[in-house]
């Protein structure tokens, strides 16, 4: 069985993972004009189409007010345009425009090419045992958070 300072420095690595990822995303959004909290709607649309704002907000994990903020901010650097719903004339739909459909397929190469430069050589049996590990490691998180009062 692991000792605890093992589990320590287990730990310590995914720290050193997570700040090393962070920096270059940060960097390379800096690269396109966006940063790491306006990327989230942007991602969004890539994945999953036009959407209200309020889908947005759900998705995201933030108020309305907040998505708000995003949406103007995505508008006028030019990533999103907000325009009428086909079928709820209270509702404003928020779609990706040409630039921003452009740098969302690049961000998605981005990470597909980071992916396979990561793994490619990977033995399998490593990378499985990695996934398993991770997924533990997640799930563990989700149950400390979800009993958190």
């Amino acid at each position: 069985m692991p000792r605890v300072d093992e589990h320590v420095e287990a730990l310590d690595r995914i720290f050193l993972l997570t700040t090393i990822l962070d920096a270059d995303m940060t960097r390379g959004l800096e690269k396109v004009g966006l940063s790491p909290s306006r990327v989230g709607p942007v991602w969004l649309l890539h994945q999953n189409g036009p959407c209200t704002q309020r889908e947005l907000a759900e998705a995201l994990g933030v108020s309305a007010r907040n998505v708000t903020g995003l949406v103007d901010a995505l508008v006028d650097t030019g990533f999103v345009r907000r325009g009428p719903h086909p079928t709820d004339r209270r509702a404003t739909l928020v779609s990706l425009t040409a630039k921003g459909r452009r740098v969302a397929d690049g961000l998605h190469a981005g990470r597909d090419e980071l992916a396979r430069q990561l793994f490619e050589t990977m033995p399998q049996r490593t990378f499985a045992g990695l996934v398993t590990g991770l997924d533990s490691v997640l799930a563990t998180i989700g149950e400390l958070l979800e009993a958190q009062p």
